[in-house]
């Protein structure tokens, strides 16, 4: 469990340098971006390695429902991550749409993981992007919305997120659970 710990651990703080020493990495230049990058594949490694040998208690388990509803999160996620790089109209709406995304992501795989290991590593990720959001708006209060994008955006953003979805869902049946139970 402690390596899954110091993975989640070292995610957030790579995530969170930024913010929590500008100083120091504004400093580092474009040498930090490498570090960071560097730091963050590192934490992937630790997290998947700590979560394949982790061995906690289980509360609960998958259930059909709790899948269906867990891909319809899943979805919902991806889109979130296709809006905020094309700026569609849910970009708009929404300041955080990757973070939002991504807590999406982690709550998704908390409903149908019951294990400690999920808490600590879908828990622990949701966190961070809590205190991400957090941080961000205090530092950065104004907010300027995007530009309206195109419809021919909009089309992109939903074939785009039903592709990737199948992606994912098609990796993720190699390396771990079937998708769609």
């Amino acid at each position: 469990m402690l390596i899954l710990i110091l993975g989640v651990a070292l995610w957030a703080a790579a995530h969170l340098f930024k913010r929590l020493a500008p100083a120091k990495r504004a400093a580092m230049g474009e040498r930090g971006k490498g570090l960071v990058a560097l730091a963050l594949f590192g934490s992937v490694v630790l997290m998947v390695i700590g979560y394949k040998m982790a061995d906690g208690s289980v509360f609960w388990g998958r259930h059909p429902a709790t899948v269906g509803i867990n891909n319809l999160l899943m979805l919902f996620s991806v889109y979130c991550f296709a809006a905020s790089g094309m700026k569609t109209a849910l970009a708009r709406k929404m300041r955080h749409p990757m973070l939002i995304g991504f807590k999406t992501w982690a709550l998704a795989h908390l409903l149908v993981n019951g294990d400690v290991e999920s808490f600590v590593l879908f828990g622990g990720l949701m966190g961070w992007a809590v205190f991400q959001m957090i941080k961000i708006n205090r530092a950065e209060p104004d907010w300027e919305r995007p530009a309206p994008a195109l419809m021919k955006k909009e089309i992109m953003a939903v074939v785009g997120t039903v592709l990737v979805y199948g992606v994912i869902a098609l990796i993720h049946g190699w390396v771990g659970p079937a998708v769609f139970g």
